[in-house]
Parts: structure tokens; sequence; C-alpha cells
């Protein structure tokens, strides 16, 4: 049975988009709820269908049809919360904490960022709707999700011919011989470890990767790292490559260095062009906590 809802958009509502503002609402429960509502045409304003990205307006009527327990959980919510550090009509930007996996994957078939992100991203397959690129489980910062076929399309053709700048700061052990410098070595499954990779002369899976100290320490280095490509573990396996494993890293690098539980990765810069509008898109995420307290301690080491 459905439950009918009345609303009146006060002042303090006015000027938010619509799914925002049923998603306050306890009975509606989410805005992703509130995103399936509008498009299941069960929504509307003034009497009009509705689209969820519209901007409300004080003394607007909304009227929604909607069969949903009050309180439910969505179940599209992960366990492990998110941040949106960004976002239009057109796409947004996610800030992902260190252990939220980005798609369904064996081993983790749920409580994905991809069935999270269900209801404001699309294009590609159901099972990643919108995802342009990825981080790694325990790697943390931004990633941009499409929100339209032609969006998503844009993106990736822009990833491609290498316009998106995807920058990472890394806690390695030891320091460079360089204060910058470029890796460029093929990447392919690592014939003794198949969950990992390698570098391997003979494989055809082009891998690049650019690196600039931005602060030594006593027995470890902070790099700024920027890929041009993005292999799987790319950063991670080139690093230990050249002798700079990544702290923490229990699969390349040095497990349980500075009291880490993962590896200390961190997209912390993302840039592109906006495919639509074509302004440009500058978005920064800060050390989360754990990585924060990491450097301290080793910047405190002797």
């Amino acid at each position: 049975m459905t439950k009918r809802i009345e609303l009146t958009v006060s002042e303090h509502g006015a000027g938010q988009r619509l799914d925002a503002f049923l998603g306050a609402d306890p009975r509606i429960g989410s805005r992703s709820s509130a995103g399936r509502l509008v498009e299941r045409g069960r929504v509307e304003v003034d009497g009009h269908p509705a689209k969820k990205s519209q901007t409300l307006s004080a003394g607007q009527r909304v009227t929604v049809e909607t069969d949903a327990t009050p309180g439910a959980t969505d179940p599209c919510e992960p366990a492990v919360p998110f941040r949106v550090a960004y976002e239009d009509d057109d796409l947004l930007v996610v800030d992902k904490p260190a252990g939220l996996v980005v798609h369904p994957a064996p081993g983790n078939p749920t409580g994905t960022l991809a069935q999270a992100l269900r209801d404001r991203a699309a294009g590609g397959s159901a099972e990643r709707p919108g995802i342009v690129h990825r981080l790694d489980k325990l790697t943390s910062g931004l990633l941009v999700v499409a929100k339209s076929d032609l969006v998503l399309r844009k993106l990736q053709e822009a990833l491609q011919r290498r316009e998106v700048k995807r920058e990472y700061l890394a806690l390695v052990s030891g320091r460079p011989q360089s204060q910058s410098g470029t890796i460029d070595a093929p990447l392919g499954r690592d014939r003794r470890a198949p969950e990992q990779v390698a570098v391997r002369a003979d494989s055809d899976r082009e891998a690049v990767t650019h690196f600039e100290v931005a602060e030594e320490l006593p027995h470890h280095t902070l790099l700024t790292v920027r890929l041009e490509t993005g292999r799987t573990h790319q950063i991670r396996a080139h690093l230990a490559a050249i002798g700079l494993p990544v702290s923490g890293d229990e699969t390349y690098g040095v497990s349980g260095d500075l009291g880490l539980d993962r590896q200390f990765l961190h997209a912390a810069v993302l840039e592109f062009v906006h495919p639509v509008s074509g302004a440009p898109i500058s978005v920064e995420s800060r050390l989360p906590e754990d990585l924060s307290a990491a450097l301290e301690r080793a910047r405190a080491t002797n």
C-alpha cells in the first residue's frame, strides 16, 4: 500500500535540490531513496512531474507517493561512509575512505561504492555504473563518477588522452636518488604471485609514473606521485621496483611500518576539464587521520 506525503517548501528549504529536500524527511529516509521515487514518477511539484535536480522555491507544494518504511535503512548505503567532494548534474567526485571497495568483485559482492551510488551515477555496466577509474580498497582519496553514458565516455576518453591529472601522496621507506623522476616500465601479472603485478619487459601493459620529493624524513620520504597511466597497483609496484616500498603496504612494501594497517597512499588531487561545460575542475583531499598520524611518527623518528 502506498502512502501519500504532502510537503510545502519553507524559506529554509528554498534553493535546495528536490532529492536533497526530500531525503531530509525521515519518512523517505535518504537522498538516494528520494531520487528513485522521482525517477519512478511518484513525485510532483505543484502538480507537475518532477526532476530530482530541480531547485525548489519557497511555497511550492511537493507531493510524494511512497511505500517506504519510516526510518528504513537504504540498502544502497555502504558500510563505510564516504564524502562527496564535488557534484553537479553531470558528475560527482567522491572522497573514498580506505576500506571501501569501488565495485563488486569476488570476496566483496556487496557494500561497494558503485552500489551506494547507483541512484546518482549512470553509464557503463550495471555492476559499476558511472565508474570512470578506481582506487584499491585500502587506498583513500578522490575518484570521479559519471551520471550519464555521454559523460562517462568523454571522461574515459580524457583519461586515455592523459588529460586527467591524478596526483597522490605516498610515504615510502628510503630516499630516491633524485628529487624527481619518471618510472616508465610495463607491468604484468607476477608469474610467481598471480594476484600481484610486477615489472615485466615482455608485457604490453604500458605504465608510466612520475614522482617528486615533497618532504625528506629521517628514514622515509613523502612523495608526490602523478599517474600517466592507470594500471592495477601501478604506484605500489613501480615504487617497490626502484627500492622505495610504500609504508604499510603488506603486498609490495613494509607491512605494519609506522603502525599503519594499510598502505600510505592517498589520491589527493584530481583535475580535469568538465566534459559538458568545458570549465576546469580541481578538487583536493586532505590526508586522513591515520596517514597524518603516521606522517608525524615518521617525522619524529630518529
